[in-house]
C-alpha cells in the first residue's frame, strides 16, 4: 500500500474561478469550482447623488424681492427670499441693486449665521416686540405766551382761524394782559353782563362759543381766548382781523 501522503488545501481567490483536486485511487481530478466570484464578491456601492444646490439669481435693475420670489415661485414669498439672503441684503429688505446674487431656494438650515447676524437680529426682535413709546404730552408756561400757545393749538384741533400776533394784540388792548380783567362800567355792565378775563367776553357769548375742552370758567385764560377767537371767526372771520372793540 502507499505511503499515506500529506495534502494541502487548495486555497481560492475569491475573485477568481479555482480548481480543486480530488483524488481518486492514484488518478487527480480538476474540478473546476463555480460560483466563487458570484457567491463571495461584495456588491458595488450605490452611488449617492449630491443634494442639488438652491437656484440662484442675480438682480436686475428694476427688481424687488416681491417681483423675484413671485417669477421664481419662491416659498414663502418674498419674506422667505429676504430671510435666506440676509447676508448678501443686510438690514433693509427694500434697498437691493443690480448685481446681486440671491439664493432662491432655502439654505442649509444648519449653517449657522455670524454671530454679528445674530445679535443684529436678536436686537431688532426685541425692539419690535417692545410697544412704540407714547409721545411726551406737551407743556405750556403759565403765562400769557404759554396761554396764547396752548389756545393755539386747541383752535387747530377745531378748525379755528387766528395767529399768536392777532391774539396777542387784542389780548393786550382789552386787558393789557390781566386774566381777572372785569369791565364794570360800560352798557354790558349795566345790564348785568360785564366783559371778563383776556378778551373781556361776556357771559352769554362765551356759553354760546365756549370751545369743549376748556374750561367753563370764563376767567380761565386758555377758555376764554379760544372762545374769543370762536366768536371772532364767527362774526369776522378771524381775530386777525378785529382791531378795536367787538
Amino acid at each position: 500500500m502507499p505511503a499515506k501522503g500529506k495534502h494541502r488545501r487548495p486555497k481560492f481567490s475569491a475573485l477568481h474561478r479555482g480548481i480543486a483536486l480530488a483524488g481518486t485511487g492514484g488518478a487527480v481530478l480538476v474540478l473546476p469550482v463555480l460560483g466563487a466570484t458570484a457567491a463571495n464578491a461584495a456588491p458595488a456601492g450605490a452611488v449617492t447623488e449630491p443634494a442639488a444646490a438652491p437656484a440662484t439669481y442675480v438682480v436686475a435693475a428694476g427688481d424687488s424681492l416681491a417681483t423675484i420670489a413671485q417669477e421664481h415661485s419662491v416659498s414663502g414669498g418674498w419674506e422667505s427670499l429676504y430671510e435666506n439672503n440676509r447676508d448678501v441684503l443686510g438690514g433693509d429688505p427694500g434697498l437691493i441693486h443690480p448685481g446681486l446674487k440671491l439664493t432662491l431656494g432655502e439654505k442649509d438650515a444648519a449653517e449657522p449665521r455670524p454671530a454679528a447676524e445674530r445679535a443684529d437680529r436678536s436686537e431688532r426682535d426685541s425692539a419690535a416686540a417692545e410697544p412704540a413709546a407714547a409721545p411726551a404730552e406737551k407743556t405750556y408756561t403759565n403765562d400769557l405766551d404759554g396761554w396764547i400757545k396752548e389756545s393755539l393749538d386747541i383752535m387747530a384741533q377745531h378748525g379755528i382761524p387766528g395767529t399768536y400776533e392777532g391774539i396777542h394784540r387784542n389780548v393786550m388792548r382789552e386787558s393789557s394782559g390781566n386774566p381777572m380783567a372785569i369791565n364794570n362800567w360800560d352798557s354790558n355792565a349795566v345790564a348785568g353782563t360785564p366783559s371778563k378775563g383776556l378778551l373781556q367776553v361776556i357771559a352769554p357769548t362765551f356759553a354760546a362759543y365756549h370751545v369743549p375742552g376748556t374750561s367753563l370758567d370764563s376767567y380761565d385764560p386758555v377758555a376764554n381766548i379760544t372762545a374769543a377767537c370762536n366768536y371772532a371767526a364767527d362774526r369776522y372771520g378771524s381775530i386777525d382781523n378785529v382791531n378795536g372793540p367787538y
